[in-house]
């Protein structure tokens, strides 16, 4: 089953709507933004605001946490350090 698309909560600018499509794809998160950029400003910029605000409020933001990756033995040596 292919990934749903979501809001990147780890290759986040603004609002994660470019870093999400770019993990839906497997494609680089830079290369996104940089072809959002360029198509937002041959299309005199309005209608790629407009997009994703749209995209912003429409997709969901990624509920996996950060430290979802993280082992508990991971965890225990982080409460550890702080101490």
């Amino acid at each position: 089953m292919k990934n749903k698309l979501h809001r990147s909560s780890k290759n986040k600018m603004i609002a994660g709507v470019c870093g999400g499509i770019a993990e839906y794809f497997g494609w680089d998160p830079t290369v996104v933004r940089l072809v959002y950029a360029l198509v937002s400003c041959l299309s005199a910029a309005f209608p790629g605001v407009l997009v994703y605000l749209i995209f912003t409020i429409v997709v969901p933001l990624d509920t996996k946490s950060d430290s979802s990756d993280l082992s508990d033995e991971d965890v225990d040596n982080l409460d550890s350090a702080n101490i």
